[in-house]
């Protein structure tokens, strides 16, 4: 049955107005994931944009990192390239280096993707540590407080990169995905997981980004090139953080910086 999907996007002027944007995105579904249900379940992507919201929430001083309720949030990734954690390359190192060493979390609430090992048993350890945390069974699907996304020039999301075999895993947590153009292996929550989230939201910034933005959201529908197009939220909300220059292509929002597209899925 067709779905409608509201997008609800927000504009800020620069990169660091979006980084104080999606600060308090995290902070304020955080505090009200634990009155809710007494822990906050957030999933982070890696990359420039999001490493410098995490480091708006760690700086001393700021009312992002005092509001933030520290000792009940759970922390997870919504994907990882196969390298070590203290490779270059890894989005938990970037995590660790800008976040995770600047703030009151102990080991137990941070569950990384074991990128060091097999493409296929770093998978099924992450989906395991899933079901295990969130006490799933088979066919569960855990629910996310928060998941962050980014978006690639090629309309990536996730580590689901344009036609390749992660695209049409449904039965899985997480899976383990080859992407040929950067002869890297990499390991990513499935769309499934993603879209059962309570809050979804891309957080973007750049020129680069403003003409797959637009070809995302208001193009025709090709999920299998645009991988980003797959994202639906089952609660029929998808959000978009973007700076002036990502949202260059987008209908004009409001005075408050708002903008809305519906879309039928």
């Amino acid at each position: 049955m067709p779905q409608n999907l509201k997008i609800v996007y927000y504009v800020e002027p620069n990169p660091a107005a979006l980084a104080r944007r999606a600060a308090d995105f995290f902070v304020d579904h955080a505090i009200e994931a634990v009155a809710a249900r007494g822990v906050a379940r957030v999933a982070i992507s890696g990359g420039s944009t999001p490493k410098a919201a995490f480091a708006t929430l760690a700086e001393q001083g700021e009312h992002w990192r005092e509001r933030m309720p520290w000792q009940k949030l759970d922390l997870w990734w919504v994907d990882e390239r196969c390298v070590p954690p203290d490779d270059a390359e890894s989005n938990y190192r970037m995590t660790r280096e800008v976040l995770l060493d600047q703030v009151p979390l102990n080991p137990g609430q941070i569950h990384r993707m074991e990128g060091e090992l097999a493409p296929d048993e770093a998978a099924a350890r992450y989906e395991a540590e899933l079901r295990k945390s969130f006490g799933l069974r088979e066919p569960e699907v855990p629910r996310f407080d928060v998941v962050q996304l980014g978006m690639g020039p090629d309309g990536h999301t996730a580590s689901l990169f344009p036609h390749t075999d992660a695209l049409r895993v449904t039965d899985r947590l997480a899976a383990a995905n080859y992407v040929e153009k950067l002869d890297m292996w990499r390991v990513t929550l499935t769309r499934p997981v993603i879209n059962a989230a309570r809050n979804v939201f891309f957080l973007i910034a750049g020129t680069e980004k403003a003409m797959i933005v637009n070809e995302v959201l208001e193009g025709p529908r090709d999920p299998q090139r645009l991988p980003s197009q797959f994202i639906a939220p089952v609660n029929g909300i998808l959000t978009l953080l973007l700076d002036q220059a990502a949202a260059a292509l987008l209908p004009e929002p409001d005075a408050d910086g708002c903008g809305t597209i519906e879309r039928t899925e």
